[in-house]
């Protein structure tokens, strides 16, 4: 390799360090979430929203270190957060969130995979599944039990 060249495909690259931009981000507005939730008394849903910010925060570690062994420059610009108001808004500015970043990921294990580049394939497709099979679901899941049973009935279980 000359002096110049990167171990990685630029493209990727710089995708890897937009997608550690909404990681960052998911993980603040968790972060602000599952505070929110304790400070309101709801230690259930803290406890669950404080795992997901860990999990947010395990997957930037891993985009860094890719782009890292991929001899890049992490960028650690995170995207802007939507900072919920009650109970409602947090978890509904959640899941358009995971949704936004499920996109992200989907488009990213296609430019890998047409770069050849099966390594960032393969962990981007087992973010989208943490994204898609936890998250997402578990979100989805709270909305409907709001709907479902009503918020103060929901709150109440979150105690």
């Amino acid at each position: 390799m000359g002096y110049n060249e990167m171990r990685g495909n630029p493209e990727v690259v710089d995708y890897l360090n937009m997608l550690i931009g909404g990681e960052l981000a998911a993980r603040d507005q968790y972060l602000i979430h599952s505070r929110m939730y304790e400070d309101w008394g709801l230690s259930k849903i803290f406890e669950r929203i404080d795992h997901e910010m860990q999990e947010e925060a395990s997957h930037a570690d891993a985009l860094i270190r890719r782009v890292l062994f991929l001899e890049g420059t992490p960028n650690m610009n995170r995207d802007d957060i939507d900072v919920g108001q009650d109970v409602v808004t947090c978890l509904k500015a959640d899941l358009a969130l995971e949704y936004h970043v499920r996109e992200k990921l989907a488009q990213g294990v296609k430019l890998a995979e047409e770069k050849g580049d099966y390594v960032t394939r393969d962990m981007l497709r087992q973010q989208m599944s943490d994204t898609e099979e936890d998250h997402t679901y578990w979100l989805e899941k709270q909305i409907r039990l709001i709907e479902l049973i009503g918020l103060q009935n929901y709150i109440q279980s979150q105690m």
